[in-house]
């Protein structure tokens, strides 16, 4: 009886957990870049949440030259059923700063550059972040998670985003 009843219920199993893997890893993301932010407040210096898409894996740290080793540096693999991707911000030149145009330069020139949100002291996200990531187990199943539109900090949307803001 017990075997007739796990055989029975197996396959709903298998695509609960299979959701779960990806709900969970959209939450700790979100989680991470509200942390970022508000660390970016407390301690006063500019907080980087990278991405690489290649390896799987995400963390966060304070923007190079403000600490000389940062304790509270965080990384995370992703679920290896799982992969992430980045949409670059669509920004106009003309909205950003010289210094905001410099580090879109610099961080395009850079061999193996990574994607990355920068929070600033003040909680604001940079201009020259990402609007959109995206977590996909396969095809049919991908959280987004996207800018809010005051561009104060991030949410997560089941469903693909208007990319026309």
């Amino acid at each position: 009886m017990l075997v007739i009843a796990i055989a029975v219920t197996f396959p709903s199993l298998q695509a609960f957990f299979r959701g779960r893997a990806l709900e969970s890893e959209g939450r700790r993301f979100l989680t991470l870049t509200r942390y970022a932010q508000s660390r970016a407040v407390a301690e006063g210096i500019p907080m980087t949440l990278w991405i690489d898409a290649h390896e799987g894996a995400y963390g966060l740290e304070a923007q190079n030259g403000y600490l000389d080793r940062d304790d509270k540096a965080v990384d995370y693999d992703l679920d290896e059923r799982l992969e992430i991707e980045v949409t670059q911000s669509s920004i106009n030149r003309a909205q950003m700063t010289q210094e905001q145009q410099m580090r879109r330069r610099n961080q395009a020139t850079r061999r193996n550059a990574l994607p990355e949100i920068l929070f600033t002291p003040d909680g604001a996200i940079d201009l020259t972040s990402p609007q959109t990531i995206c977590i996909r187990e396969d095809k049919e199943n991908a959280l987004w998670i996207t800018q809010t539109p005051d561009r104060l900090g991030y949410e997560v949307q089941n469903n693909e985003p208007d990319r026309r803001r």
